[in-house]
């Protein structure tokens, strides 16, 4: 529950610094903020997931915690870019 909390308010802080750029820089984020918001908010359902996925199949299920794990990463990668270039 934590998790999705913390992730929708750094979600929001992306959407608001991007806000300064209009409408189209917002968009852009959204995009970028489905995938990893759905992995963490989601991870035990798409970790569920088997079948044929563009022409691989994937054939056992990968557990819920690293899926949420990989989406945290995902999430905090433009902050890990920004601190790196403000050195």
């Amino acid at each position: 529950m934590y998790s999705r909390i913390i992730s929708l308010i750094i979600a929001i802080i992306y959407l608001i610094a991007g806000a300064t750029d209009g409408l189209g820089a917002i968009l852009k984020i959204m995009i970028f903020l489905a995938l990893p918001l759905t992995c963490i908010w989601y991870g035990d359902a798409m970790g569920n997931y088997t079948g044929i996925m563009r022409m691989q199949s994937i054939t056992t299920k990968t557990p819920g915690c690293f899926i949420r794990f990989m989406g945290w990463v995902l999430l905090l990668i433009p902050i890990a870019v920004a601190f790196y270039h403000s050195l």
